[in-house]
């Protein structure tokens, strides 16, 4: 029973899952936080083609052409 006891106060088996359980926290929050961040991005560049086709299609051309 001592040996044992004494198996599992040395094992670390444990420590180690929970290791990897906060390395992969630590590349969800980044993952997060990158794609929020060039989700914002993308959301003013989409904007800009949205107001300059708009502006393109409601302009008359030049009287020239």
């Amino acid at each position: 029973m001592t040996n044992m006891m004494k198996k599992f106060l040395n094992d670390e088996s444990g420590a180690t899952a929970i290791e990897y359980g906060l390395i992969a926290a630590l590349v969800s929050v980044a993952a997060i936080t990158a794609l929020t961040s060039m989700g914002e991005s993308l959301e003013g560049i989409f904007t800009s083609v949205d107001t300059t086709l708009k502006s393109a299609t409601t302009t008359p051309p030049p009287a020239g052409t």
